[in-house]
């Protein structure tokens, strides 16, 4: 039997009113959060960055690909990896539906990784994804933005989601099998001081005369709103109900 609070149509209905009122509210923050977002300044962009990419090699000026916006997710793929990071997978597993729409409204979206181009085009066929993915490999491009680290900057601490992280140790818990980060380790085909040496996060360019601005970048829990399925979960009866990692690929879940 239910343990969960049992009301008439009519308390539901006022407890909704209520709910509807701090939803309005959020959604009004968020607008001007949007707003600010886009009165930031832009930082002109001088570093001749090359990517890998199935057309060949690209300045990043040429992923823009005629657009004027460029918005770049940083996929956790290190070239240790053996597979992508499952959490950036269950995000990407939506950028196919949207990613023509973008494209058609001036804004190119493109998923970047240090891993080699032939590892990230093995996963994209595995995965059955259309959206372009280039390789940073031997570039700064993902130490620029902060994204991606040596093992030394690890030792020393890395600066990472606009705060100083502490030097890495193994910790109780962390490195053992159970844990999240040592799950997604093994999942990625890799150890966990290597597998958090990759961080998520995007960034958004502007192409104008000619030259690439960097207009803003987010990480962490920034990213919660390109969690598709989450925004889902948050609607659903019981949220996210997470007693730990539940998610897997999703050509790994067993039939139902």
């Amino acid at each position: 039997m239910t343990t969960h609070r049992i009301g008439t149509r009519e308390e539901w209905l006022e407890a909704r009113l209520k709910l509807l009122d701090a939803e309005k509210k959020v959604t009004r923050q968020s607008d001007e959060l949007v707003a600010r977002r886009q009165e930031l300044p832009w930082v002109r962009i001088d570093e001749p960055y090359r990517f890998e990419t199935e057309e060949g090699s690209a300045s990043l000026a040429g992923l823009f690909r005629g657009r004027s916006q460029l918005l770049v997710y940083h996929f956790m793929f290190g070239p240790d990896y053996t597979a992508g990071c499952p959490s950036c997978s269950m995000i990407a597993d939506g950028f196919n539906g949207f990613a023509v729409h973008l494209a058609n409204h001036d804004v190119m979206l493109w998923a970047v990784s240090r891993a080699p181009l032939a590892k990230l085009q093995g996963y994209r066929r595995r995965m059955g994804w259309t959206f372009p993915w280039a390789s940073s490999f031997g570039s700064h491009f993902n130490a620029d933005f902060a994204v991606g680290f040596t093992e030394a900057q690890q030792r020393e601490g890395i600066e990472y989601n606009y705060r100083r992280e502490a030097a890495w140790q193994w910790r109780k818990g962390e490195g053992g099998g159970d844990s999240p980060g040592a799950q997604f380790a093994a999942m990625s085909g890799t150890d966990l001081p290597t597998y958090i040496r990759e961080r998520p996060g995007v960034s958004a360019f502007v192409l104008e005369d000619g030259v690439v601005y960097h207009t803003y970048s987010t990480y962490s829990r920034g990213l919660d709103a390109l969690w598709g399925s989450y925004q889902w979960l948050d609607r659903a009866p019981r949220g996210r109900n997470e007693p730990g990692v539940w998610w897997r690929r999703h050509d790994e879940y067993g039939a139902r």
